[in-house]
Order: structure tokens, then C-alpha cells, then sequence
């Protein structure tokens, strides 16, 4: 028991690290790929591509999670990632970004669904495994309300191009130190039964994963906006690169604020995606009819993410046998990818003809009112199935 303890501070270490790393680069993506003369559609390309790239990544790793083990997609990715941050440091052109940040899209696409997968073998009910979840979340937005700011305040001191040196380095510690302490619970097991190994296409099958997808997907398209939209008030308004990160870091608080609230786990995750989701579209409503300034609706996003991320992390492990949890997290993490895919482009190409947050805010409605008619009709079939 003491043993598992220490196992898993270690991985909530990690990830705590990692989260603050990676939230560094935030303020300082957009600027930089100003600078080397991307425009607002070319910046757009960028965010796209290295989400695809992400996007194809996350489901090829699922079915390798669940075969070889989670250790090695966690300290290799680092590894690699580590190495092309630094390469950022020594872009001369929009072309060169985007050639990294997708490759980087693509090694980082390997890191979520592992460690998420190896989160969730610590677990022996729902309630715990939303536990684990929250927590890992709560360290992650710690992370994301401190690493804005660090971002903004180096990019505005040594530079764009020696902050993103710095990350990559501190990345390659990070594998380092995974290396030496991080440990795999659950052990390989090698299955002769084919019948018991679980399909990419049963896991989309599955109607309560459904439900967790179409949420995943808005959220992230939602985000994606925000991701797009926020640093470009550095380009477009002279806002410091310090002033958007600390902007980030009202969504961090929020979060983190919802993630405390440790008894909303006693609840049905999928209600709670519902309530968070619903919640989200009325912020945006009231954002992009003028009813809140945008500190206050980052605040309230903030909060929303934090009730609808582990809510879908449970639904999830909840839904399908410990077997499929790499390929389900995989596509889990596909889905937030194409979010965020289509999110950076469309925003890039609407946002001088409509409001972008209106846009996210009718996809946001439209995803819904899908799950609720989806819900609907599961609930609807099981009971004529009983009768």
C-alpha cells in the first residue's frame, strides 16, 4: 500500500512538472510566430497542423499503451519533445514552426493518453478513480495559473526564442527524472484470446464514451478559441505577453477552484459533463453579448473545465474494462485534438467576419442538445429491453 502511495506521488509529481513546462509556452507561441512573419491564417495553419498531427498520434498510441505498457510513451515523448523545443529556439521562419510544432504535435501525442491510462491503474472504484483524476487536475491548473505568468515575464526578459531553450531543456530533466522514479503499476500481460482484446471501433460503439467524445470535442473547440484568440490581443492591441498570461491564469483559478470541490464526485459523471457544458455556453453567451468582460468569463471557463474534465476522465474508465483504457483515452485524446483542429482554423478564417465566441458558443449548444437526445435515446432502449 505504502509502496502504490509513493508510486503514484511520483506520477502526480510528473505531471504537475510537465503541466507547468508545457503552460510556459502559452503567452509567447502566438508573438513569436508573428514575429518570424506568420500571418493570422498562416498561425492558424500552424495550431491546426500540429493538432492533427497530435490527433493522429493519439490513435496510434492507444493500442501500443495497452499492449506494451504506459512507462515508456511517457519518458520517450519527453525525451523527444525536450529536443524540438530547443530546435524552436533556432527557427528563422513560420515554415520552420511549422515543421516542429508539428513534429512536437505528434511526440506529445504519446504522453497524454499514457499517463492518464497509468493514473487510472491506481484506482478500485469510481469515486477513487475521480479522486485521482481531480487531483492530477488540480496540480495541472496549480501549474497553468504559475506557468502563464512565468511565460509572459521570460518572454518579455531573455526572449521568445531562449524561452522556448528553456523549456525544452527543462523537458529533457523531466525524462530524466521519470526514468529513475516513475513506475508501472499494472504489468504487461500478453493475451493469447483474441476475443477479449477490445477494437477501436467497439470502444466508438460504446454509447456512454460516445457522450464522453461529443463533450470532449466542444470543450476543446471552445478552448481552442480562447488559445487562438486571447495572446492575439498581443499582436493586434500591444498587450504584454505578461498581461495575456495572467488573463490564462484566471482560467487556471477557476479551474482549480471547481476541481477542490472534492463532493461532486458522488455525482453521475455524465450530469456533470451536461451542467458543465451547459454552463459554458451560457459564459460565452453573456461573453459575446457584452454581459461579461473577458477576466470574468476566463474565470467562469475556468470553472466549467474543472467540473467536465475528470467528470469525463471517470465516465471513461467507467464505461469499458482496465484492457481498452489506452485506446479509449487514445481516442479521447483524438477527439480534444480535432476540437482544437478545427478550432484554430476556423477561428483563423471567421474571426474578421463574426464573432468566434459566438461560433464556439452555437457548437457548444448544438453538442448538447445531441447528447441530450443521445442519453434520451440509450435510457429509452434499455427500458424497453427490461419490459
Amino acid at each position: 500500500m505504502r509502496e502504490a502511495t509513493i508510486d503514484k506521488l511520483h506520477i502526480f509529481i510528473t505531471m504537475f512538472i510537465i503541466s507547468l513546462i508545457m503552460s510556459v509556452q502559452g503567452p509567447i507561441f502566438t508573438p513569436y510566430a508573428a514575429m518570424l512573419g506568420a500571418s493570422s491564417v498562416m498561425i492558424g495553419i500552424i495550431l491546426s497542423a500540429s493538432q492533427l498531427a497530435n490527433l493522429t498520434g493519439n490513435l496510434i498510441v492507444g493500442p501500443l499503451v495497452d499492449r506494451y505498457g504506459k512507462r515508456l510513451f511517457i519518458i520517450l515523448p519527453l525525451f523527444i519533445s525536450g529536443v524540438l523545443y530547443i530546435a524552436h529556439g533556432f527557427t528563422e521562419n513560420s515554415t520552420d514552426l511549422l515543421i516542429l510544432r508539428s513534429l512536437n504535435g505528434f511526440a506529445l501525442a504519446f504522453l497524454m493518453p499514457a499517463a492518464l491510462a497509468l493514473i487510472s491503474g491506481y484506482a478500485t472504484n469510481s469515486r477513487h478513480q475521480g479522486k485521482n483524476m481531480a487531483i492530477t487536475g488540480m496540480l495541472g491548473m496549480v501549474a497553468n495559473i504559475v506557468a502563464p505568468l512565468i511565460g509572459g515575464k521570460l518572454g518579455a526578459t531573455v526572449g521568445y526564442a531562449e524561452t522556448y531553450m528553456i523549456i525544452g531543456t527543462a523537458l529533457i530533466f523531466i525524462a530524466v527524472y521519470t526514468i529513475s522514479f516513475l513506475r508501472d503499476r499494472q504489468m504487461v500481460v500478453v493475451k493469447n484470446n483474441r476475443s477479449k482484446t477490445l477494437s477501436l471501433l467497439s470502444v466508438l460503439k460504446n454509447h456512454q464514451l460516445q457522450l464522453v467524445y461529443l463533450t470532449g470535442f466542444a470543450v476543446m473547440y471552445i478552448h481552442g478559441v480562447i488559445i487562438y484568440e486571447v495572446p492575439f490581443l498581443t499582436v493586434e492591441h500591444g498587450v504584454s505577453t505578461m498581461n495575456t498570461g495572467q488573463l490564462f491564469s484566471f482560467m487556471a483559478i477557476g479551474t482549480f477552484l471547481s476541481l477542490s470541490l472534492f463532493f461532486i464526485h458522488r455525482f453521475d459523471p455524465i450530469k456533470r459533463m451536461m451542467f458543465g457544458l451547459f454552463s459554458l455556453c451560457i459564459s460565452l453567451s453573456a461573453l459575446f453579448n457584452g454581459l461579461l468582460e473577458l477576466p470574468l468569463f476566463l474565470f467562469l471557463m475556468g470553472v466549467c473545465f474543472g467540473v467536465i474534465m475528470p467528470a469525463a476522465a471517470t465516465a471513461v474508465t467507467g464505461a469499458i474494462t482496465r484492457e481498452g483504457h489506452g485506446r479509449a483515452f487514445g481516442i479521447m485524446s483524438a477527439v480534444y485534438s480535432l476540437g482544437m483542429i478545427i478550432s484554430s482554423f476556423v477561428t483563423s478564417v471567421i474571426r474578421t467576419i463574426i464573432s468566434p465566441y459566438f461560433i464556439a458558443f452555437l457548437i457548444g449548444m448544438l453538442v448538447l442538445t445531441l447528447i441530450g437526445y443521445l442519453k434520451f435515446r440509450t435510457q429509452e432502449s434499455v427500458e424497453s429491453k427490461v419490459y
